[in-house]
């Protein structure tokens, strides 16, 4: 906020007494908006620790330190620890996200009090205060202008509009806008929590994310994991008993066989996996917030994009031309560039001078525009002053013309500035043979009806394909006119003004198509531009409506069919997105404005852009530094990846423990009153749920990541045949081994120690069987292999090694009955992977 006087048209009489501003902040309070609630860190903790699957990880960390297994109590307690610190850490950044509203408020405003101007903290505007603004301050509350002189406001970050609006006399300005441009006064409306901004935040503050589908997914799991664990150990223990086995032994067995049917490692593989995938993404310039959000984005079936700065370049460009004749121009180049090509839309060659050139330089003279070229702090070419006005000095350049240049040879001596009423501006030049007269506006405003009603007919093709149409016309003298006076003035053309597409932009909602994912475009334009840039992105086809948020309440229904919202309000974006996922849809909403951070908030994944708002960069759980959208369709892949891999995981690893059950449970039945020993059990849980599992979650994606889509939300971790995968892979594991220990049995050979090298080795196995099948191409990597490599001699080692064989409660096997159980178990392994039974 600047907080010099200069500049200011002299103290209004009257205006608040200190007395009205005391009573008024004692009954509406500070001009603030929410601050963020205090949380104890305790309070934060507890709650972490409060999720299902952390609890079951505790409940295995207590009976991994009862039996003294040192290793596995080691790892659960980093995992929760690691977890837990996540999740707080989130939690602060969610609230940093409302402490950043705050900050947008203008420190200082210029108010009338006690009949002088005064500079006060932004926070003691009370209702009432009159308020002067300066080009480039920041409105400080709801004002209702009393004052507006070719006063116009930046809105982009509360609206999304991506062009200066102009306010005249009683309109309003909301808190958290920027004059633009002149200079505008207002009696304060609404305050704090009333205000614009106020509302945003509070927005914010009431719209927490619930846990992430894989969180949901886990949770479930980890329950049904735990009562089965805990009823098939109670049956063993039973049957133990009846077998005439000691009770403390069946104890510890029972215990032993919970922790080794429950993945206890799956947290650790999961954190890694996600670790590992934010740092792919971070290398693609998707900056993840929070780990979960990684896999998060494997789910969206849904991506609610804004317009401005997100699917379009945030930069006005003349994107097309018509001049006085009729002729038709297409224009191309990037934002403020002055690098770019005109060509006529029929083929025909654009002379050098002639009718397109006269269009482009009078534009550039009735212009109070400037252009930045790229320097040290700047890496590209950007506007100074009005958006609009900047690009047609970008179009001028287009056309071969020096801007500076033309304004240097025709300087301006008069002018009639816009103004709403008017909705046009007329600029007097003087030049070596006279002067010329030029004037630019809406076409309504500029052009005469029956003489230029093939121009007025060409102006509402460009707005229909939502562009904003200015005309130009000119007039040469020889003496010097009034330019508020009759002029004989001529049509010089049309210019149809837009924020272009991102050269990827298209692409990328054709890559979203072919992933299974539905791009909607959801913006506070005009329902026009909405719907040409729904036809250019390719979602919108012909005949299908815009859905205006100013036209009420959206229904469920709306939101089935509906591609494209136009006018829409922050409050609105958060009705789609509950919508939408009442529907049962996974969420992922972008955008890099104020009035997008509570969308952003509410979504299943917020997705901001590194150039927007600070308070969109808090709110959001994945920051595209890039500002490409098309990173998110990579960081889909990734998450993806992630998923599967975890799955992957989940077919070997309750394979393993499902046969570790099986055998345990067949065992008595077959003449083994105890299959296994308590720390065989444990000895062959810590080598296969190890490293070989977390191993797996590095595994490279699938072929066809991107070409699937999305697995339904309502769809369980176990689902789509990875169940019957486990059935199978436990089975076959089972089957061998027991297999394995009844010939054992019969050759009077070790048969308890056979089993446990037949079953550890086989699920060694699996992990190779169950890898993913990557594109061409794609590095394998050797994580998996040497981890399988090691945990098998360290599965060997604990029948060779006299050490290991006493802390087992093995016996020691010839050479060729351990080749035969390597030949034994690598069966389950390789019928898996013949079959294609991967996951």
């Amino acid at each position: 906020m600047t907080t010099s006087l200069a500049g200011t048209t002299g103290p209004t009489v009257g205006g608040l007494s200190a007395a009205e501003v005391a009573a008024r902040l004692a009954a509406d309070g500070p001009n603030v908006v929410a601050a963020p609630p205090r949380r104890g860190v305790a309070r934060r903790v507890g709650r972490q620790l409060a999720d299902p699957l952390v609890a079951l990880l505790l409940a295995a960390g207590a009976v991994t330190t009862a039996l003294g297994d040192l290793p596995d109590t080691v790892i659960i307690v980093l995992v929760v620890a690691v977890n837990t610190v996540i999740g707080v850490v989130q939690e602060i950044r969610a609230d940093a996200a409302i402490a950043a509203l705050d900050r947008l408020a203008a420190p200082v405003a210029r108010v009338v009090r006690d009949g002088r101007d005064q500079l006060v903290p932004a926070a003691g505007l009370v209702r009432g205060d009159h308020v002067r603004l300066e080009a480039g301050d920041v409105v400080p509350a709801d004002l209702d202008l009393t004052e507006a002189q070719r006063a116009t406001f930046d809105e982009s970050a509360l609206t999304g509009e991506s062009v200066p609006v102009h306010r005249d006399v009683t309109e309003a300005a909301g808190a958290g806008t920027v004059l633009a441009g002149g200079r505008a006064a207002g009696t304060v409306l609404r305050t704090g929590a009333a205000s614009a901004l106020g509302r945003i935040s509070a927005l914010v503050a009431g719209t927490r994310p619930g846990p992430t589908p894989l969180q949901r997914r886990l949770a479930a799991l980890g329950r049904i994991l735990g009562l089965t664990a805990v009823a098939v150990s109670a049956l063993v223990f039973t049957l133990g008993l009846l077998a005439g086995e000691p009770f403390v032994r069946m104890a510890i067995t029972a215990v032993s066989l919970v922790v080794a049917a429950v993945p206890e490692s799956l947290p650790a593989v999961v954190t890694l996996a996600l670790a590992l995938g934010a740092r792919r993404m971070a290398r693609t310039r998707a900056i993840p917030r929070r780990l979960h959000a990684v896999e998060t984005l494997g789910s969206v079936t849904v991506i609610a994009s804004d317009k401005t700065g997100t699917l379009t370049e945030n930069k006005m460009t003349v994107q097309r031309a018509v001049t006085a004749d009729g002729v038709r121009h297409t224009v191309t180049g990037t934002g403020y560039d002055p690098a770019g090509r005109v060509w006529r839309r029929d083929g025909g060659t654009v002379p050098d001078g002639g009718p397109l050139r006269a269009l482009a330089r009078a534009g550039a003279l009735c212009n109070d525009a400037g252009l930045l070229a790229p320097d040290g702090d700047r890496t590209g070419w950007a506007a100074a002053g009005d958006p609009m006005e900047a690009a047609l000095l970008t179009f001028a350049a287009r056309c071969g013309l020096d801007p500076e240049a033309e304004r240097a040879a025709a300087p301006r001596v008069a002018e009639l500035p816009f103004e709403q009423a008017r909705r046009r501006m007329t600029t007097v030049h003087r030049r070596a043979d006279g002067y010329l007269v030029v004037r630019k506006g809406a076409p309504e405003a500029v052009l005469d009806p029956g003489r230029d009603a093939a121009l007025l007919a060409a102006a509402a093709e460009l707005a229909a394909d939502g562009l904003r149409v200015l005309a130009v016309s000119t007039a040469e003298t020889t003496g010097r006119p009034d330019p508020a006076g009759p002029l004989p003035l001529r049509a010089a053309g049309l210019v149809g003004i837009g924020d272009p597409l991102r050269d990827t932009a298209r692409d990328t909602a054709q890559a979203f198509e072919r992933a299974g994912v539905r791009l909607l475009l959801i913006t506070g334009d005009h329902p026009g531009t909405a719907a040409a840039i729904g036809r250019r992105l390719g979602i919108l086809p012909a005949g299908e409506a815009v859905a205006e948020g100013d036209r009420g309440r959206l229904t469920g229904d709306d939101v089935a069919k509906t591609r494209v919202y136009a006018r829409t309000q922050p409050e609105q974006k958060l009705d789609i997105i509950a919508a939408l996922q009442q529907r049962g849809e996974v969420v992922a909403m972008t955008g890099d404005g104020v009035n997008d951070a509570p969308a952003l908030r509410r979504a299943d994944i917020g997705v901001a852009m590194g150039s927007g708002t600070e308070v969109a960069r808090q709110a959001a759980e994945l920051v595209l530094v890039d500002d490409n959208l098309g990173t998110v369709t990579d960081a889909i892949g990734e998450g993806r990846r992630i998923y599967d891999n975890i799955r992957r995981f989940l077919r070997y690893a309750l394979s393993g423990g499902l046969a570790e059950l099986l055998v345990m449970l067949a065992g008595p039945l077959l003449g083994m009153p105890l299959a296994l020993l308590p720390a065989q059990l444990l000895w062959i849980n810590l080598l296969t749920h190890g490293v070989p599992g977390v191993a797996l979650g590095a595994e490279p994606a699938e072929a066809d990541v991107l070409r699937r889509p999305p697995r339904s939300p309502q769809e369980s971790v176990l689902g789509a045949g990875l169940l019957r995968g486990v059935l199978i892979g436990g089975g076959l594991l089972a089957a061998v081994t027991l297999a394995a220990g009844v010939a054992a049995h019969r050759l009077e050979l070790p048969w308890q120690t056979v089993m446990y090298l037949v079953l550890g080795l086989a699920q060694l196995g699996v992990a190779l069987a169950v890898r993913a099948t990557a594109a061409p191409g794609t590095p394998r990597g050797l994580a998996l292999p040497a981890a399988v490599a090691g945990c098998l001699l360290l599965q060997v080692a604990g029948v060779m090694i006299g050490p290991l064989r006493t802390l087992l409660g093995t016996e020691p096997l010839t050479a060729a009955t351990i080749l035969a159980c390597v030949a034994v178990a690598a069966v389950p392994g390789t019928l898996l992977r013949l079959t294609g039974r991967r996951h």
